[in-house]
């Protein structure tokens, strides 16, 4: 008997759908994660805003995928929530000396120049690569990475654990980071040497 083929998934305009309620949410969560770690300091606190926004990143997708409901903003907001939420650490450890400034630098640098490629793309009319495994395996590591991080510094007693597994955890996101980077750019490259080929 054969197998009926699975249902296409199909891209909609639609605005309020329950995806992008989540994402909306998530994105939320950013500024009172700030607020709780510059302003306040309640360190255990922001580690809970960080940890539920970092373990809800598949959640939007998985409900889009389910429900048959995936949406162009939805598209969009998934990885804008995902950038926010990193940067918006990175910040805060930074001026909370949680993690050293080459720590924030190198990640920075190669969003930098992941930036340029995206412009010098669109100017021969390309739109972004699409998104490698490798990348967004990296940003779910450095968001399990950055609750771990900042736990062994709210309490110093689980730091034994904490800072070691955080660490470990941020430096093989940092490395997967650079090496989707790379291939990004591989992709970009040869899209460029086709559209000059295809010109000549």
């Amino acid at each position: 008997m054969s197998q009926r083929p699975a249902p296409s998934i199909e891209t909609s305009n639609r605005i309020w759908t329950l995806p992008n309620v989540i994402s909306f949410i998530r994105l939320l969560g950013v500024p009172l994660f700030l607020y709780l770690l510059l302003v306040a300091e309640q360190d255990v606190a922001a580690v809970v805003v960080l940890a539920i926004g970092g373990s809800t990143d598949w959640v939007d997708g998985y409900v889009a995928r389910r429900m048959n409901s995936v949406s162009r903003l939805g598209e969009l907001l998934d990885p804008f929530a995902d950038r926010l939420y990193i940067l918006a650490t990175l910040i805060g450890f930074t001026v909370r000396e949680v993690v050293p400034l080459w720590f924030t630098a190198a990640l920075l640098a190669r969003e930098a120049v992941l930036g340029v490629a995206l412009l010098i793309l669109r100017r021969h009319g390309f739109g972004p690569p699409p998104v490698h495994y490798v990348g967004k395996t990296g940003t779910f590591l450095l968001l399990a990475a950055f609750p771990i991080i900042l736990l062994g510094t709210a309490a110093p007693g689980l730091a034994w654990w904490a800072t070691p597994v955080g660490w470990g955890l941020a430096w093989w996101a940092l490395g997967l980071y650079w090496c989707a980077a790379v291939l990004y750019l591989i992709q970009a490259v040869r899209l460029l040497r086709a559209d000059a080929e295809e010109a000549s």
